[in-house]
């Protein structure tokens, strides 16, 4: 069961970066088997990490999100530390290397 807030406008995203000191945002399309594959299992993972807040971006919903961030293939997953972005994967996710990158990431920001 996907429990990620859906984001409703690409200003919706970009005022929940600026809110929250660590914030994920992961964007998915409809037709998209890899992202609805991948989307529980990073939900799972962020059990882990509760200083780290999600977003999902349905780009079809919201096609200027791709422009926005330079996506070129979904899911694209993004984490922001200080509304800057500090790490980013795409399509093929590898959930342990992800999982080490978060640590990492909110350990020293």
């Amino acid at each position: 069961m996907n429990t990620f807030p859906q984001a409703k406008s690409l200003e919706e995203v970009l005022a929940f970066i600026k809110e929250h000191h660590f914030a994920f945002v992961y964007i998915s399309r409809d037709n998209c088997g890899v992202c609805h594959a991948v989307q529980p299992q990073v939900q799972e993972m962020l059990k882990e990490f509760p200083t780290i807040h999600p977003i999902q971006v349905n780009a079809d919903q919201i096609p200027e999100i791709a422009g926005q961030f330079t996506v070129f293939t979904v899911p694209a997953l993004l984490l922001f530390a200080k509304e800057k972005e500090v790490h980013r994967e795409a399509r093929f996710v590898v959930m342990d290397d992800l999982h080490d990158k978060f640590s990492q990431i909110v350990e020293y920001n």
